[in-house]
């Protein structure tokens, strides 16, 4: 589930739509959970679908660390990559914000960290990446996990509308993690090995 303080804008005919914040959202919020109205389907389940359903899940699904493919229920779908994203995916199952999001900006996904099957060119962001890889995560997970530990103390401090989709043993996970009793969990633990893939996509998230 997306954090309610947000819409579905669009934002360019190359770009399309894109989630924009509607209020101001601090770094260290919890902007995405994955949720129990998130579907799971496997490589074999999407082989076995009719073509307009796998156009449909190649567009708007991305894998986690088993390969599956996640199709998210509501506006998450929608979040766009940025090589400078201010969003970042955790080991836990949801996403934070790395860095405050103003009210009218979008929320943006490194696509490098979503386990794509193929490697795609991205906008030009002014960024020394300019392709997006499928093993990315192996490249630039401390990159990305340095970025998500600066804001992760912060968890339990932000005001969290999405902390009921948390179990009690997630949460605290959570602030074992932010007292520092316990060790963050590495963003590397979401990658999937597209070598063993036995049906690759085109396009993600």
């Amino acid at each position: 589930m997306i954090h309610p303080d947000t819409e579905l804008r669009f934002i360019s005919n190359e770009i399309g739509y894109g989630v924009v914040a509607t209020k101001f959202i601090p770094a260290g919020t919890i902007t995405w959970v994955l949720d129990k109205l998130d579907r799971e389907f496997t490589p074999l389940e999407l082989q076995q679908m009719e073509p307009i359903y796998q156009t449909i899940l190649d567009t708007y699904t991305f894998r986690n660390n088993k390969g599956n493919y996640i199709l998210c229920w509501d506006n998450g779908r929608y979040v766009n990559h940025s090589f400078n994203s201010n969003c970042l995916t955790t080991a836990y199952d949801f996403e934070i914000a790395v860095r405050d999001i103003q009210p009218g900006e979008q929320l943006t996904d490194d696509y490098g960290y979503l386990n794509i099957p193929l490697p795609f060119r991205a906008a030009d962001e002014g960024t020394r990446r300019k392709i997006v890889y499928p093993n990315d995560l192996l490249k630039y997970y401390k990159v990305w996990d340095n970025k998500i530990k600066k804001v992760f103390g912060t968890i339990t401090k932000q005001q969290q509308p999405l902390r009921p989709l948390l179990n009690g043993e997630l949460w605290n996970k959570i602030e074992a993690i932010t007292a520092g009793k316990e060790t963050m969990d590495s963003i590397l633990t979401n990658f999937f090995d597209g070598k063993t893939m036995a049906m690759p996509t085109e396009t993600v998230h």
